[in-house]
């Protein structure tokens, strides 16, 4: 899956990416395990970008919105697997990041963690792992094998931290299961593994898997989000401008409408939205962003914001969160209510 942004959309929801055309380096010859970096230890807090017991970046709210974190008061935890920040920087040629890598770790902080995970600390206690996540080019490469392998090395801790989560911290609370790219590609092995008609299922609130295509029969036994009700269920999409038909389609795959929480294809109006994200952390007005269900992916207009005529690309990845931030906040509590009623 290629991820290829304007500079406008990068830094207006806070990535500062590259063309794929701009790529010179791969990862350093083949994958080779004696060569990755050192397994972490998630006893040690250092090891989590987001822990209820640290003051971080997931405990920020918007500049510009009444909201506030409340994750002291919650009854509920929140499981966060970010996306790849081991981008195309001079010097990231290894297959996998290290956790210790202070400059890596302040681009997880700074983004996906300040800007995705933040949404969640209006109802649970958000638990974000660093991970040996593995290198953007992982996506691009020809060697599909050490490819392969640096995906499952990096699973390999998003499994061990939220087992080490589970017997440590969670203490029988419900559980939010929330991630964006590479996270979601992790965080849907995992709800395969340890959730799907397992007891742990029980305990699902409800899956924000975004940003990477999930097929609607990975699970046996966890349903889709149909109705803005419902718990115990997954919900994905893929953001891309009104219009566009990206060249390969992939078919099956889940698609939740974020501004009505259906699966149909009916337009929703932008008055249906109640606020996105921008640049420095800022609140949106509501009725940002309209959302439509359109062949296995999701469309929306471009929205309107200063420096957004800049906007070419219609591949909305790294926005799939920001542009519907107050909308997934919002639904993330009300599934919570609906989770105790049942």
């Amino acid at each position: 899956m290629k991820f290829i942004f304007p500079l406008a959309l990068c830094s207006l929801f806070f990535f500062a990416c590259k063309t794929v055309k701009q790529v010179e380096k791969i990862p350093n010859g083949s994958f080779n395990i004696s060569k990755t970096p050192p397994q972490p230890n998630y006893a040690y807090l250092k090891n989590w970008a987001a822990h209820p017991d640290v003051h971080d970046m997931a405990d920020s709210v918007p500049v510009g919105s009444n909201l506030k974190d409340e994750q002291s008061g919650s009854q509920i935890d929140v499981f966060f697997v970010h996306p790849t920040t081991m981008l195309l920087e001079k010097g990231n040629t290894n297959w996998n990041g290290d956790v210790n890598d202070a400059k890596l770790n302040m681009l997880t902080d700074m983004r996906p963690i300040l800007y995705q995970s933040s949404l969640f600390n209006g109802v649970g206690k958000i638990y974000a792992p660093r991970y040996r996540q593995a290198h953007l080019q992982s996506y691009y490469t020809t060697d599909t094998a050490s490819s392969r392998q640096a995906f499952d090395l990096a699973y390999g801790d998003v499994k061990a931290a939220f087992e080490y989560y589970l017997k440590n911290w969670n203490n029988g609370r419900p559980i939010i299961i929330a991630a964006h790219s590479q996270g979601t590609s992790h965080a849907k092995r995992l709800m395969k593994e340890l959730f799907d008609g397992k007891l742990l299922q029980n305990k699902l609130v409800a899956a924000y898997l975004i940003g990477i295509p999930v097929p609607k029969d990975l699970y046996t036994n966890i349903p889709v989000c149909n109705t803005p009700e419902q718990t115990g269920c997954v919900c994905s999409w893929r953001t891309f401008e009104k219009g566009y038909e990206p060249p390969k389609q992939l078919k099956n795959i889940i698609v939740v409408n974020p501004l009505s929480w259906k699966t149909d294809t009916n337009y929703v109006g932008a008055e249906k939205s109640q606020g996105g994200v921008l640049f420095k952390f800022t609140m949106t007005k509501p009725q940002f962003v309209d959302a439509q269900i359109h062949n296995d992916i999701l469309w929306a207009s471009k929205p309107h914001f200063f420096g957004s005529f800049m906007m070419r690309n219609p591949n909305y990845h790294v926005a799939d969160f920001n542009l519907f931030y107050l909308d997934v906040r919002n639904d993330a509590k009300r599934r919570e209510g609906y989770f105790w009623k049942h």
